[in-house]
């Protein structure tokens, strides 16, 4: 595989057989999920991601009292790939939802001050992020998939201090304009 590599980049081609300044296609679907605030699915070449963003009340942390909470997951589900095993996430998946949160985190993309509510109250916004195949650009692809979900994600209605679900309330707004 080495040699093979080695003598397609000499040629001025990847082991695909793209250029090398040649891209994948890039699909995006948003909403894929009625249950989820915010979704998107990324098609890139034949990888496959879907990003769901569900938002949730929490008590913020002591050292950031006045800002929400950012969590990311991410799980390679075992159709993705013959080398994926049903179970928990493995340390690839950690990795990637470490890579996927440190990206939006260090971007700027979301504004974590926007997700204060009130003292000892902040929105918990969760990013699952579900890999469905994985032929290449996996970083690429579930960053897009998080990004697209979180620019879709819609605020659930608060009553009483308590989420009503389905009842979505305003677009969200955690991006820096």
């Amino acid at each position: 595989m080495k040699e093979y590599a080695k003598e397609m980049l000499d040629k001025g081609k990847r082991i695909d057989g793209r250029g090398l300044l040649d891209y994948r296609n890039i699909e995006i679907v948003s909403n894929v999920s009625s249950k989820a605030e915010g979704s998107a699915l990324v098609k890139m070449g034949n990888t496959k991601v879907v990003a769901g963003v569900k938002l949730d009340i929490s008590e913020p942390f002591e050292d950031a009292p006045n800002e929400g909470i950012l969590v990311v997951n991410a799980e390679f589900s075992p159709i993705s790939s013959p080398n994926v095993e049903p179970g928990p996430p493995d340390e690839n998946a950690i990795e990637l939802a470490r890579i996927v949160d440190r990206i939006i985190r260090e971007s700027h993309t979301i504004e974590l001050e926007k997700l204060f509510i009130e003292e000892g109250k902040v929105w918990t916004v969760f990013v699952d992020l579900t890999i469905l195949d994985m032929k290449g650009n996996i970083i690429d692809a579930s960053v897009l998939a998080a990004v697209k979900a979180l620019w879709n994600a819609k605020i659930p209605k608060l009553e009483n201090g308590k989420i009503v679900r389905g009842s979505l309330f305003q677009i969200f707004q955690l991006f820096i304009s």
